[in-house]
């Protein structure tokens, strides 16, 4: 495979950027002038009767939602409430269409790469169209000082953030035990903290520490998997395995989760917001909420939509295989990434978990960013807008 379709599969998602690189035929051409908006084949044929709340004397005409990265796998939910035949503006990298019945329209905007790569939390500062967008906790923290936001819905309870290598006589249970291996661990130079968390915690020591990952495979494969990489455990390990024709086997992995448990792509809107959007947000987040239940149930119909409207949008060569998004909705079920909080509540946030995240990051950002002084879980997530009789189960 081209290492430009490798490229920056970490700079963008949530603090751990999990892009996805594969070989979908249909995707389209990066060069030349922009195309008008297409429209799609009919997608959430069910939106107009399961998500059916009246939106439109409390909320914007159409509710803006900026996501991190090239629509996939995090994005099902949304696209879940999408109504038959949205329009895809491949100028714009964006798709628009009716948010179910709810007589107002949801428009999902591609991140990352097409945007610059700015960070979510910046472009919610910047445009005031944007009701919401992807904000990872340690992003979160980061920007809380200058600019912040509040989580109102957690679409992953578990991180599929992970580490992995393809050395059989490995068989780590903890990033101390790849400390004490002393593999070299390959990062990315940006876009993620655990490794400096890691290393100021004592569990990986700052020398095996390579922050020089690209999102290629070819250091993974050079080294006969005998290295310790970044990775999300709905991604690569389908990639190497079924897309990498160099390594073409399984991996190992270790999931960050119990380690390091931050929130990805939690739906934050802008502080100040969160007042003057409140009748809005308690009628719109729930449908969040049974729309991640419903996409994690059935995602084999939104992820044709969203195999669509990647193959019409100018990715510059990213794509993303059938076989991988099914990869990806299984093993996210399986594992349990999406999953009720310890409330019983779909999408909700832990505050203990919270603020002992807080106390972990901080000290990180402080040199790198402006946290905001004495910072409180309040400071950063809610459960306000929760219909609490949402469940997984």
């Amino acid at each position: 495979m081209q290492r430009s379709r490798f490229r920056r599969w970490w700079l963008a998602v949530g603090a751990c950027a999990g892009a996805v690189t594969l070989s979908l035929a249909a995707c389209s051409s990066s060069g030349g002038e922009s195309a008008g908006p297409a429209t799609a084949p009919p997608g959430g044929s069910a939106a107009a009767s399961r998500y059916s709340t009246p939106l439109a004397e409390v909320c914007p005409a159409t509710v803006t939602v900026q996501s991190n990265w090239w629509p996939w796998l995090p994005d099902g939910f949304l696209f879940q409430l999408l109504g038959p035949n949205p329009t895809i503006d491949a100028g714009k990298n964006r798709v628009v269409g009716q948010l179910g019945s709810t007589g107002v329209k949801l428009e999902i905007r591609a991140g990352g790469p097409a945007t610059g790569f700015q960070p979510v939390t910046s472009l919610l500062a910047q445009d005031d169209s944007i009701l919401l967008g992807y904000v990872g906790t340690d992003e979160a923290v980061q920007s809380s000082g200058s600019q912040p936001t509040v989580a109102v819905f957690a679409p992953y309870e578990k991180s599929p953030l992970a580490l992995i290598w393809g050395n059989p006589a490995w068989d780590f249970h903890s990033v101390a035990d790849i400390r004490q291996s002393g593999a070299t661990v390959l990062a990315s130079p940006s876009g993620t903290a655990f490794p400096d968390v890691f290393v100021r915690e004592g569990r990986l020591n700052k020398g095996q520490v390579d922050p020089s990952y690209q999102g290629t495979p070819d250091r993974f494969v050079a080294a006969d998997g005998k290295i310790v990489q970044q990775a999300y455990v709905t991604n690569e390990p389908y990639l190497l395995q079924h897309e990498v024709p160099a390594w073409g086997k399984p991996v190992k992995s270790l999931l960050l989760h119990d380690e390091y448990p931050v929130y990805i792509s939690a739906l934050a809107v802008r502080s100040d917001r969160l007042t003057t959007e409140r009748a809005c947000l308690a009628k719109l987040v729930p449908l969040f909420q049974r729309a991640q239940r419903d996409y994690v149930a059935d995602p084999g119909p939104t992820n044709q939509l969203v195999l669509k409207v990647l193959s019409t949008l100018h990715t510059g060569g990213f794509s993303i295989s059938p076989g991988l998004l099914a990869y990806g909705a299984s093993t996210q079920k399986q594992l349990g990434l999406v999953a009720d909080g310890p409330d019983g509540v779909l999408g909700s946030f832990d505050t203990a978990r919270v603020q002992s995240l807080i106390g972990r990051l901080v000290p990180v950002f402080a040199a790198k960013g402006k946290p905001k002084p004495g910072l409180t879980p309040p400071d950063l997530v809610t459960n306000e807008f929760l219909d609490r009789s949402i469940s997984m189960k």
